[in-house]
């Protein structure tokens, strides 16, 4: 795959995009969610511009791409052509997007200022998503000069083994973008659910409930981490317990999205000590190799 910085004419618009997968997808952030948002769409046939803070950055990103594409090959699935991928640190490569994604932090601030770095970028028919997991659509929206091509598009960690994807629709989203997401989802192999914005949207406000919960009982010495997972998944069918996915979507992530769910619905969303003590020592969950439980890759 190649690293490079380009700049060239849009080569899509609003009515061709919204009839299948545009033919260029950006996504700014090549962390672990947006390499994996990268993964899902360069699999499916789109070219696709990750654009990072700077060079090293970049260089990881495209690591984590081409490592994710060598496992789908393994897999015995059609892998993209080497050149279908680029990957640097000028948002203006994404100038012939059809699409191009936030996949920042879950910080307000840094949304803010890459949503802006990519409006900036993109040709007037492109659509700009967030893969935010509460911060409201609206909030963001309110800072954008195109919000009607605006929504969010909350992709769920690890992407490539998730079936599913939050369509998020803002006050000013056009019918015709929320259309155009949801055909897209469908497209990458995935099942979209459209939401009204909302703190939370449907399945952080459901899912960080359940671990809050799950957090407490820990605390409180109910049962072992592993025990009070294994009620979940074996009493009520969850392929994963709270804890552990916590552990996966990052304890860091989990605490950003209670604050916030905290600030809109008060007291019932308010973060455990145990969860304050662990993010603030470093334990992250699998990304730091030990959270919840102990990782190793």
């Amino acid at each position: 795959m190649t690293q490079s910085d380009t700049t060239s004419a849009p080569s899509t618009t609003m009515a061709e995009t919204t009839a299948s997968l545009p033919a260029t997808v950006g996504v700014l952030g090549g962390g672990r969610m947006g390499a994996g948002i990268a993964h899902a769409f360069l699999l499916a046939g789109a070219r696709v511009h990750v654009v990072e803070r700077d060079a090293a950055a970049a260089d990881a990103a495209r690591e984590r791409v081409e490592t994710a594409i060598e496992r789908s090959a393994a897999r015995g699935r059609t892998v993209p052509d080497a050149d279908t991928l680029t990957t640097g640190t000028d948002p203006a490569s994404f100038a012939d997007a059809g699409l191009v994604i936030e996949a920042v932090p879950e910080d307000r601030a840094l949304k803010l200022d890459a949503l802006a770095r990519i409006e900036a970028a993109v040709h007037d028919g492109a659509v700009v998503a967030s893969n935010t997991s509460s911060i409201s659509i609206d909030a963001l929206a309110a800072s954008l000069v195109r919000p009607e091509r605006f929504l969010g598009l909350h992709f769920f960690n690890p992407v490539p083994a998730s079936a599913l994807v939050e369509v998020v629709t803002g006050a000013a989203t056009a019918p015709q973008v929320v259309s155009a997401a949801t055909t897209w989802v469908e497209a990458i192999g995935k099942t979209a659910v459209v939401v009204r914005d909302a703190p939370g949207f449907a399945s952080s406000r459901l899912g960080v409930a359940l671990g809050l919960e799950a957090i407490r009982m820990l605390e409180d010495g109910v049962a072992s981490a592993h025990d009070i997972d294994t009620a979940m998944e074996l009493g009520y069918r969850h392929p994963m317990g709270p804890l552990r996915t916590t552990d996966i979507v990052g304890l860091d992530v989990r605490l950003g999205i209670a604050e916030e769910l905290e600030r809109a619905f008060g007291a019932r969303f308010t973060p455990p000590a145990l969860l304050r003590e662990l993010v603030a020592q470093g334990h992250l969950g699998r990304k730091t190799g030990r959270g919840f439980y102990e990782w190793s890759e």
